[in-house]
């Protein structure tokens, strides 16, 4: 089955970022697109949101910072981007060809000539990301556009926070000036949210300020693309449309869910499709949700109980460290629990990518389908006993 593409929204967003209207000037600061693992993003990004931005003439690095995740961040990066640069200096390559068809750009026979070496971007002592890119732009008068994958292991070391300042430092560089050619866009993305979406309001962070938004999952489209392409594959067990739509609803929007689960229901009766797929569904969600449930048992019976403050509220969850909610974690824990301990525990909760900062004071649980699930877990534990509620016994 081929992949399945979005060409309406990467036509949306190419031109949000490269031709802004007022509303969108802030993309220019930077974007910041997250989303949970494996629902899409990646496949969007190489399928169908670089080929967007390319037709509109725009020169596109893309760096996967978990290609290679023993490697420093900022070694990938800055490697993506000399491959990328002498890719421009390569006669016939097809960059080259784009920029000529797309933008009227004469380059030659041999490709652009810069005023550096390629080896010294990124190194000790040499030319500066600001210095390269504007130069790039000035050369090949258009857009260039950055592409981060997993933006958020940058934050593992000082390298990458350090390579983050360098990226910002060539978009104050090129972006303010009234008279440029072309304008240099950043997109970070990646599937730790809590991280991700911190790297745009913590002000200790180059990003801070810059736009951050949620993956624009996949939807009912996708699911009827699936089960045509699996019945013109021919399966034999067929769910309706809608059941198979909830059932992709209830695995968090993850494709490879999906096929799995569609792939037991061929072992049941054709009649009994419809019935049995959210069956399945229900308990592939389940495991799916122990993982991520038995990392919060790990951290501990606080961090259960400010989880479970922020799982049941709708929307982002506020409050956390009021003395109705001290109050409440210390009969939960049995002991007195402090602020200063909530914030060390919340910031486990974070790092493990169990709840995501949305802004001062609100939180929210990171995956929707691992909060459902803590959700149905209470329900049928019932009402805790009141002297465990009161922290006795």
């Amino acid at each position: 089955m081929d992949l399945f593409h979005r060409p309406a929204l990467a036509e949306q967003m190419a031109k949000q970022l490269l031709e802004p209207g007022l509303l969108d000037q802030g993309l220019r600061s930077g974007l910041f697109l997250s989303g949970l693992r494996r629902t899409g993003k990646t496949t969007f990004l190489r399928q169908d949101l670089i080929p967007a931005l390319e037709a509109k003439g725009a020169i596109v690095i893309y760096v996967d910072l978990w290609a290679d995740t023993k490697a420093d961040p900022a070694t990938l990066v800055h490697a993506a981007i000399r491959r990328a640069l002498a890719d421009l200096q390569s006669p016939g390559s097809g960059v080259l060809g784009r920029l000529a068809r797309l933008k009227g750009i004469d380059v030659g026979a041999a490709g652009f000539k810069f005023g550096f070496q390629l080896n010294d971007v990124g190194a000790k002592g040499g030319v500066t990301l600001a210095e390269a890119l504007t130069e790039v732009i000035e050369l090949a008068r258009t857009d260039l556009v950055l592409i981060v994958d997993e933006v958020q292991q940058a934050l593992a070391g000082d390298d990458g926070a350090q390579m983050l300042l360098a990226i910002k430092a060539a978009r104050d560089a090129i972006n303010p000036r009234p008279d440029t050619p072309g304008h240099f866009l950043f997109i970070g993305t990646g599937s730790h949210r809590a991280q991700v979406v911190g790297m745009t309001l913590q002000g200790k962070h180059a990003f801070a300020g810059a736009t951050s938004v949620e993956y624009p999952t996949l939807d009912g489209d996708y699911v009827a693309y699936v089960l045509q392409g699996i019945a013109e594959e021919g399966a034999p067990v067929l769910p309706s449309l809608p059941v198979a739509t909830a059932a992709f609803n209830l695995l968090g929007r993850r494709p490879e869910e999906l096929i799995r689960a569609l792939r037991q229901l061929q072992r049941e009766d054709p009649a009994e499709a419809d019935r049995l797929l959210p069956v399945i569904a229900a308990t592939l969600k389940g495991a799916a949700a122990d993982v991520e449930l038995r990392k919060l048992e790990d951290l501990g019976v606080l961090a259960g109980a400010i989880f479970d403050r922020v799982a049941r509220v709708e929307g982002d969850a506020s409050g956390l460290f009021t003395t109705e909610a001290l109050a409440e974690y210390t009969a939960t824990v049995g002991r007195e629990v402090t602020a200063d301990q909530v914030q060390r525990v919340s910031e486990e909760l974070r790092d493990a990518n169990l709840i995501v900062r949305k802004g001062h004071g609100t939180y929210a649980v990171t995956d929707p389908f691992v909060q459902q699930a803590w959700r149905e877990r209470k329900a049928l534990a019932g009402p805790v006993p009141k002297s465990i509620d009161a922290g006795q016994g």
